[in-house]
């Protein structure tokens, strides 16, 4: 026959177990809506850039860059954009060369995935860099600056290598008329 010690001691166990059981769900639930919470605030971040970068303003800056400024080399593009001539283009070189410089910032610190990025930005990311990025590189140089844009190319480096990554995306192509 069972003797009450035991039955209690089985109870203890079972109480043992039932609450180990009860904390480990709990904290996997916790786990679960603490990383939906991240990329829920992941996403609301990226809406919130996305909205700047859609916004008519934006975009008209970043026309000016991608279809207005047009130079040979880094002489040329120095001695027609700067405060005295086309300083408004120069100010929509700088707009949308730190929009994404603050782009490439948090894909760096996977504040913002990069698949989102390039689901929306990719193709104007990629334009814009090849675009700005030998003047950037050359400033680097001549102002002794090496900081000067390197979190935008960072942000095209990884592009390029996510795309590289998945060839079933459609490729990043982008031909200004």
């Amino acid at each position: 026959m069972i003797e009450l010690s035991t039955i209690r001691d089985l109870v203890a166990i079972f109480g043992v177990i039932a609450g180990f059981s009860y904390y480990v769900l709990t904290v996997r639930n916790a786990e679960r809506n603490q990383k939906q919470q991240l990329e829920t605030r992941q996403a609301q971040l990226f809406m919130r850039l996305y909205e700047t970068f859609s916004s008519r303003e934006f975009r008209r800056q970043w026309d000016e860059v991608i279809f207005k400024i047009h130079y040979n080399d880094w002489e040329d593009m120095n001695q027609n954009y700067n405060r005295e001539k086309n300083y408004e283009q120069l100010l929509s070189w700088f707009t949308v060369g730190m929009f994404f410089e603050g782009l490439g910032v948090l894909v760096k610190r996977n504040l913002v995935d990069i698949a989102m990025v390039d689901d929306l930005l990719g193709v104007s990311i990629k334009a814009t860099w090849e675009k700005m990025g030998p003047i950037e590189k050359e400033t680097r140089k001549r102002w002794n600056s090496p900081r000067t844009f390197d979190d935008f190319e960072y942000l095209y480096k990884e592009l390029i290598k996510y795309n590289e990554q998945h060839p079933e995306l459609p490729k990043l192509s982008f031909k200004p008329p």
